[in-house]
């Protein structure tokens, strides 16, 4: 069953548009992230499915039924925001039980549900202090356990970790994942952060400038991005982009040369488009896909290392190519010396992404 759908969603403030046509189908259940850089649109989206945003155009579709001009309060939806947003005066079970208490739910209603958010967020303990005897974690579990009690059909959650240090948006990101498996609500999250995008979520919409990108699951989009854009924002270090030019086509692929990688051509498989000889592309390449430090199939280059990082059992090398471009090599197992200062880097065919010069990808 399909939870939320949005069909040619439009908003513009004056004459400057910010969502563009936005089409997407979220299933019942799911739980789809929301990523892109900074006024890429993702909050300005989650709003207006929440109805905080009036938007100028399109439909939105919840449960089956048009709330396009529905009340928020109409929607059947609960929101979790970045501020905790908690009444510093009342108590965690109060805090939790407010909205339905306002809404005249009984006594008895509140205590069940407030009780069942606080078994499944762990907040037992922590019923009958105020906001301020909490760390920022618990806190931001009362925001989430005072959505859960009003048992909504879709949860909307705009950047709720952006306010935790490092350790705990890691044990929250575990909360929330778990969160979603007991419910087994739909969840629409909002981050800029394309690591918790990968970690939490079932499908990963990617925006940019109000535009969808791409639409899928997180494995897919960094296996099998759709253009330059989603390759090198998924994926943490992000992929590598060298100059290429189209040398020559063959069945085994089309022959390329690299810019910095001098010693010969690369055949690329898979590519079933014409491509004119002379024609520029973009080579993407990951830093876990280099063959580093040994010889293996694929054109070599001697690239000056700048900095190793050792984190580890991983290790990256931030190296210039003999062109100047800068790129991030990784070494899993074998750990790089901090003196190194020069490193062999093998480019494998297999393993490369080629990019039309409008960032579409090539096939």
């Amino acid at each position: 069953m399909t939870a939320v759908v949005l069909r040619d969603l439009k908003k513009s403030y004056g004459d400057t548009q910010v969502i563009h046509g936005v089409d997407l189908e979220i299933e019942e259940g799911e739980f789809v992230v929301f990523v892109g850089p900074s006024g890429c649109g993702k909050s300005t989206l989650l709003r207006s499915i929440a109805g905080l945003e009036t938007t100028n155009a399109g439909t939105i579709h919840i449960d089956n039924e048009d709330v396009t001009k529905v009340d928020p309060s109409q929607r059947g939806i609960a929101m979790v925001f970045q501020s905790y947003a908690l009444y510093p005066h009342m108590t965690v079970a109060e805090n939790m039980g407010f909205g339905l208490k306002m809404t005249g739910h009984s006594k008895a209603q509140v205590a069940e549900r407030v009780g069942e958010a606080a078994r499944i967020l762990q907040l037992g303990p922590f019923m009958e202090r105020h906001p301020k005897a909490l760390s920022g974690g618990q806190r931001q579990r009362v925001a989430i356990g005072r959505a859960i009690v009003r048992n909504p059909k879709v949860f909307l959650f705009d950047e709720p970790l952006s306010n935790l240090d490092a350790e705990l948006r890691v044990q929250m990101r575990i909360e929330l994942a778990k969160l979603h498996k007991e419910v087994k609500a739909t969840m629409i999250y909002v981050t800029h952060d394309q690591v918790e995008a990968m970690t939490l979520a079932d499908k990963i919409v990617v925006l940019e400038d109000g535009y969808i990108r791409q639409y899928g699951r997180p494995l897919d989009l960094y296996d099998d991005p759709a253009n330059q854009f989603v390759a090198g924002f998924i994926g943490s270090p992000k992929m590598n982009f060298l100059s290429g030019k189209a040398v020559g086509s063959s069945p085994a692929g089309l022959e390329i040369s690299v810019a910095g990688f001098d010693d010969g051509t690369l055949v690329v498989p898979g590519i079933s488009e014409p491509v004119v000889e002379g024609a520029l592309v973009t080579v993407g390449i990951r830093p876990e896909h280099f063959v580093v430090g040994q010889a293996g199939a694929g054109i070599r280059a001697e690239a000056r290392v700048t900095l190793v990082e050792n984190l580890g059992e991983t290790s990256y090398a931030y190296c210039d190519l003999p062109d100047g471009t800068q790129v991030i090599a990784e070494s899993r197992g074998d750990r790089l010396d901090q003196r190194t200062e020069v490193l062999t880097l093998t480019l494998p065919a297999s393993r490369v992404l080629l990019f039309k010069p409008d960032g579409e990808r090539l096939r």
